[in-house]
């Protein structure tokens, strides 16, 4: 597959230098909940529909967005604009009608496209650290008295469905490559945290998915910030260079962001960063050595929209962090219940790095993973083998859909299998329902361990489904 076959097409941008009417199809998903949010935020009109209730429409509802619940073709009428996302299929009767009735449709890339068309876009991009990236620069921006909007795809404290009104016309945005939504966006500044093999599904090859990623950097207009410490980001840092107004970041001496090092503490992290001659000393409270860049990075780009890398060193010492990535849920049987987003080997090994560092690991590290979508552990089930050697115990449940086709024998035993056929010795258990999960760990946990749980999907209520099982 070539990358001119994947590759996007934009759509006519929506002019949002005026008020239009905005209808929302699957308004409480987490791609589309902070676009309405931020839409109504700017003076939009702004409806939308979702088949059920959720936290997410309720305040949207409660902002003022025109929540309803359950799909009606009634529903886009007096719309200027139908937006929906890749989840939503054509089938929709909302979206039907929009096209019977001659209402512009939209897929969500187009109204970010727009959104950044009448904003000064900084565009996250890359496939590890996007979100927390990108909540990091929008905090490093507001405690510094700039007043961005965002739009971040995940639950961060103090930022209602993941997203931010501001008065200022910048706007962060987690930009997403999987479905070529980064493709069309027209954004003012980028940063590419780093690029690994993920979506070949879409992409066919990791060299089309690097090309991604050199195009964005290529059509972007104003700064570009890359991680020159990654393999993956090769053609990426070069493609920078040659263009110019760029900053590289890295722990090698020749980056022009320089971490100089890093270390673990009891609460977090402390960085030393060297930039122009000036050494910062940088207290982050996030567990996890890749933060560091993902830190450095943001502050990077806060530096070329002014903000000093003093200034972004004291802001981020009161980081909130992101829902999900490390986050703490519970103790079971005096052992400690972390939950993770980390679903890819690169996430996964630093998931678990972070655990050993954690102040309260004394017993075993207990690493629970739910692999996620079909296609994507057909490809790389393999890749899965030597990712989990930082934990004693492996415990693998079965791939979560993610709305991907089931694939007639693939299931989560190919990321057990791959695993034991490089370390045999490992202690590896399968457990494929969420009953089994619980059973096992229930039975493994004890006081000092740290049982880690990992995935993207609906893994994230395991830590409550095991402490309600004593109940």
């Amino acid at each position: 597959m070539s990358r001119r076959s994947t590759r996007r097409q934009p759509e006519p941008l929506v002019d949002l230098s005026r008020s239009v009417h905005c209808h929302v199809v699957g308004v409480g998903g987490p791609g589309m909940s902070p676009i309405a949010y931020v839409l109504h935020g700017k003076g939009h009109h702004v409806t939308g529909s979702d088949m059920r209730e959720s936290d997410s429409t309720r305040i949207l509802a409660a902002a003022g967005v025109d929540v309803l619940i359950g799909h009606n073709a009634d529903l886009v009428n007096g719309a200027d604009v139908v937006t929906y996302s890749t989840a939503i299929p054509q089938s929709n009767i909302e979206l039907i009608k929009a096209h019977t009735d001659g209402i512009p449709v939209r897929h969500r890339s187009g109204l970010l496209a727009s959104l950044c068309a009448v904003s000064e876009s900084i565009g996250i991009a890359g496939t590890h650290g996007k979100t927390t990236t990108s909540a990091l620069l929008t905090h490093i921006l507001v405690q510094n008295g700039i007043d961005p909007s965002c739009i971040i795809g995940a639950d961060v404290p103090g930022l209602e469905v993941g997203a931010r009104v501001g008065q200022s016309s910048l706007l962060v945005l987690e930009s997403d490559e999987s479905d070529g939504t980064l493709d069309v966006l027209p954004l003012s500044h980028l940063v590419v945290t780093n690029v690994d093999v993920d979506h070949l599904d879409y992409f066919g090859t990791f060299e089309d998915v690097q090309q991604c990623f050199v195009d964005a950097v290529m059509q972007t207009t104003g700064h570009v910030v890359l991680n020159s410490d990654d393999i993956g980001s090769v053609p990426v840092v070069e493609a920078g260079l040659s263009r110019g107004n760029v900053t590289t970041v890295g722990r090698e001496v020749g980056a022009m962001v320089h971490v100089v090092s890093t270390q673990s503490v009891s609460d977090g992290l402390d960085i030393v960063v060297a930039v122009d001659g000036e050494v910062v000393r940088v207290s982050l409270p996030l567990l996890g050595e890749h933060n560091a860049m993902n830190c450095a990075m943001a502050m990077a780009m806060a530096r070329h929209l002014g903000v000093s890398f003093e200034d972004s060193s004291r802001a981020v010492k009161t980081f909130g962090g992101v829902r999900r990535r490390f986050t703490e849920r519970g103790v079971f049987n005096g052992g400690l219940l972390v939950d993770d987003y980390a679903h890819l080997p690169a996430e996964i090994e630093a998931a678990l790095q972070a655990a050993q560092s954690h102040p309260q690991l004394s017993g075993r590290l207990i690493a629970v993973f739910q692999p996620n979508r079909f296609h994507r552990i057909a490809a790389m089930a393999d890749a899965y083998a030597n990712c989990f050697q930082q934990a004693d115990v492996v415990v693998i449940t079965d791939v979560y859909a993610s709305g991907t086709e089931r694939i007639e024998g693939v299931t989560g035993e190919l990321v057990v299998n791959a695993i034991r056929h490089q370390h045999p010795d490992a202690h590896i258990v399968w457990a494929p329902q969420r009953s089994d999960v619980v059973a096992a760990v229930a039975e493994l946990v004890a006081s000092g361990d740290i049982c880690l749980s990992m995935g993207c999907g609906d893994i994230e209520t395991f830590p409550d489904d095991l402490m309600g099982s004593v109940q």
